[in-house]
């Protein structure tokens, strides 16, 4: 079906802040889902509580604004009960991965066929700028005045140690990569997240300047894509390449030339996740400790679809199991239950 952009925009006035990146993916979701071609009656769009929860309001689809942290709850039950809908989830570093964090896990564990945005700005905004579980250990906020001493979750460990199937990574200054991440989610049968680097021009400033300003990007991230060699770079002259530790034999990721032959090739759907793993915590070590720029020698922060594996999931399983239950059954229906069951007079 061919759709335009501007038939997921809803008629309310946008108010998220002038500059901020949640402008950017509310866009670049809108054009992913006219990409697809999926109408606005066939889609959902599910919230908790910041920013980025405001989602709902702008998208001409169905949604429900929920509370803080329980986007992922009420997700699980829109899709369970209506597999046949396209079920989006707007998270916040804060909404998702602190109050929600066990529902987060759990939908990712149980592989619920949802498409997981979650915003990371590093920072609460919306209560005005305290530190989340994505702020690097020392970040000074309203609620850390000297320094948290905190370390901040890595969302790719949490994903990946949930024995998540799907998790890309994009910019909110990408906006073809973004796109492509939306639409990659919305084709893979299962739990799908997408690690929205955004930026909080109010509370937390060039979070991501790094990688986001257009004359670093170049060499501090690359650009995965499914089959093609991981080469990066301003001039396209450095690859990825993997060491394994004669002594230990744990592999790590190196940089090499663009031209050397040990150069990866990217597999997103490969099963095991050791590689994906690795690909997904390039420079995280180094970039959730410092907001400095100073990392050239480091590598590249990984962006775009790292991993995208299939699985069973959750909806399809659960609506198999009735079926096979109600075959087997002589009851299909509460009044049938209530005259099988044994009755007392008082």
């Amino acid at each position: 079906m061919n759709m335009e952009a501007s038939q997921y925009k809803s008629n309310q006035y946008v108010r998220f802040c002038p500059g901020c990146g949640d402008h950017a993916i509310c866009m670049a979701l809108q054009k992913a889902m006219a990409q697809v071609g999926i109408p606005p009656h066939q889609i959902a769009v599910i919230s908790g509580i910041g920013c980025s929860s405001r989602m709902p309001h702008y998208l001409n689809t169905y949604g429900f604004n929920t509370i803080h942290g329980r986007g992922g709850a009420i997700a699980t039950g829109v899709k369970t009960s209506h597999p046949e809908l396209s079920v989006w989830q707007m998270s916040g570093d804060g909404d998702c991965l602190a109050i929600g964090g066990n529902h987060f896990i759990h939908e990712i564990r149980r592989n619920v066929d949802l498409n997981i945005c979650l915003f990371n700005n590093r920072i609460y905004g919306l209560t005005k700028g305290q530190y989340s579980p994505t702020s690097p250990k020392g970040f000074v906020s309203k609620s850390s005045p000297f320094g948290t001493v905190e370390r901040p979750f890595i969302p790719a460990e949490l994903v990946l140690g949930a024995r998540g199937t799907f998790f890309a990574r994009t910019l909110e200054v990408d906006m073809p990569t973004t796109v492509d991440c939306m639409v990659a989610a919305q084709q893979h049968k299962g739990a799908a997240v997408i690690e929205c680097l955004v930026n909080c021009v109010i509370f937390n400033n060039g979070t991501h300047a790094w990688i986001a300003d257009r004359e670093q990007r170049a060499e501090h991230s690359i650009i995965l894509k499914h089959g093609e060699k991981m080469i990066f770079g301003k001039d396209k002259d450095k690859g990825i390449a993997v060491e394994i530790n004669p002594h230990t034999f744990v592999p790590t990721l190196i940089v090499v030339p663009a031209d050397d032959e040990r150069v990866l090739t990217h597999d997103a759907h490969q099963a095991d996740p050791t590689i994906h793993r690795l690909l997904a915590l390039m420079g995280q070590e180094r970039y959730q400790e410092t907001n400095q720029a100073e990392i050239d020698a480091q590598l590249p922060i990984a962006l775009g679809v790292i991993r995208a594996v299939e699985a069973d999931s959750y909806e399809v399983a659960v609506h198999r199991q009735i079926e096979e239950v109600g075959e087997k059954t002589k009851v299909h229906s509460f009044d049938q239950l209530t005259a099988t069951l044994e009755s007392w007079e008082m």
